[in-house]
């Protein structure tokens, strides 16, 4: 039996392993100590991500918090991802690109007829994915906040704005975080078409949990 290259290094049982469609939403719970992987299975895609806690529906990620804890913008290995309580929530224990984004926020339908004009407000967005996702579990708009970019390029220009350049994963690449509490994970598969978060072109993904 060929190994699967995309569970290599995963310590313990594979106990969830899905793909996700170019453009949809996902959700899943994933338990303290476990892993969960993100693989970018065609390369260049965006994976837009929020956590809430899983015991406190009122505690959730803090881009905030989470930059202000580690003096830096950009999530790396080792990052701890923290909630509005200030709590660790997950660890990036591993990850194939140097750096993640947590500044860039998620396109919207609004966002899309401002940048791009108005022949895009009807086209499909991360938030309306995180809206979909979310009333699954209870919550409405005003509990999506800023959110993690996986495998997302948004460097900060001279001038201080923000870039949206070229992505710098590829094909198969992953990256690992690592439950420090029972936590709800909220993924977008970025619909994006206007700009090369996605190269133009957006691709499923694939989530695997270890236990």
């Amino acid at each position: 039996m060929t190994a699967d290259p995309a569970t290599g290094g995963l310590s313990g049982a594979i106990v969830h392993d899905e793909i996700v469609p170019a453009r949809a939403p996902w959700v899943h719970r994933v338990n303290t100590g476990q892993t969960l992987r993100i693989v970018d299975l065609e390369g260049n895609q965006a994976v837009d991500f929020l956590l809430y806690s899983a015991s406190d529906d009122s505690e959730r990620y803090s881009a905030q918090d989470t930059v202000s804890a580690q003096g830096n913008l950009f999530l790396r290995d080792g990052t701890v991802l923290r909630s509005n309580e200030g709590r660790a929530m997950m660890t990036i224990v591993g990850t194939s690109v140097d750096y993640h984004d947590t500044i860039g926020g998620a396109c919207s339908c609004e966002s899309n007829t401002l940048r791009y004009g108005h022949h895009t407000k009807s086209q499909h967005a991360c938030v309306e994915n995180f809206l979909e996702a979310n009333l699954a579990q209870g919550r409405g708009k005003r509990d999506i906040v800023p959110n993690i970019n996986f495998f997302m390029n948004v460097p900060v220009e001279e001038d201080g704005s923000l870039g949206i350049v070229d992505g710098i994963s590829a094909p198969g690449l992953t990256v690992d975080l690592r439950a420090d509490m029972d936590v709800i994970v909220v993924v977008s598969n970025c619909p994006q078409i206007n700009n090369p978060c996605n190269a133009f072109n957006p691709t499923q993904v694939r989530m695997l949990v270890a236990a």
